[in-house]
């Protein structure tokens, strides 16, 4: 089983053209998780992404976009994610929409979530956008989210970044935390310390793969992932073993986040 765990909807749901371009670019896994995007209402948003991923559900899994501080967050609401959308799971905007992980609607909502076992993915890519509260992106506030809530299934987006070293110690510490490792081929040298530091650091179990389409492809991700080493044959740089590396592109990420297809 080889899963995307990140992947975003192109366009809107009439854009076959999209559609077809994420289709094309996912061909080499599994199956992909779809996470609805901070634009517009949430609600508007998370129905489109429903009405999409039924549309291939052969194929992808969607997660709904949630703002704790802004949106409905009772059991009602959130057990219909799952029950009536057929989202899988919730991603938060905490820099990009301006709350803290630990604000008090956001806990509020974990409670319910680990409940109902609806994994949340932080992504943080839109961290250093100008409006953006980089702060809040911080992997390290995450530590009280896991404590408190320990069965919690947590990803961790884009490793974190610009703080993977807080993210190695989150996911190293919490079993239900975990990273996703989204590649971007034109940033091997990134790509490479990631991976030797989570390998030093020993939690190379703890990532997921994703490519973060419409950014990335699928196919070129492995191959950047799978390659990397090929760059270290004239060095005395330490690698790591190609079957660990094989490990992360073939983890069964929707087993480890309790997702059903």
């Amino acid at each position: 089983m080889i899963v995307d765990c990140h992947t975003h909807k192109p366009g809107s749901i009439a854009d076959e053209a999209g559609a077809s371009e994420h289709l094309q670019a996912t061909g080499t896994v599994d199956v992909s998780i779809v996470l609805a995007e901070a634009k517009g209402k949430n609600e508007e948003v998370n129905k489109q992404l429903s009405e999409y991923v039924g549309k291939y559900k052969e194929k992808f899994i969607g997660f709904a976009v949630v703002d704790p501080v802004n949106d409905k967050i009772g059991a009602k609401s959130i057990s219909a994610i799952p029950e009536k959308l057929g989202l899988k799971g919730a991603v938060f905007y905490c820099a990009g929409c301006g709350f803290h992980p630990t604000h008090s609607r956001a806990m509020r909502f974990y409670d319910t979530a680990q409940e109902v076992g609806l994994p949340v993915f932080f992504h943080n890519e839109d961290a250093l956008l100008d409006e953006a509260v980089l702060s809040y992106a911080q992997p390290f506030l995450l530590d009280e989210v896991a404590r408190t809530f320990p069965e919690l299934k947590i990803v961790i987006g884009t490793m974190g970044v610009p703080f993977v070293d807080q993210t190695l110690a989150v996911i190293g510490k919490h079993k239900n935390v975990y990273a996703d490792l989204t590649i971007q081929p034109n940033k091997v040298w990134q790509v490479y310390n990631m991976v030797v530091s989570a390998h030093e650091n020993g939690v190379m179990d703890k990532m997921l793969f994703g490519s973060g389409f419409p950014y990335g492809n699928a196919g070129e991700c492995i191959e950047t992932l799978l390659g990397f080493n090929k760059l270290l044959a004239d060095t005395n740089l330490p690698t790591v073993r190609r079957g660990d590396i094989r490990n992360i592109i073939e983890r069964n990420t929707l087993e480890l986040l309790g997702v059903e297809r």
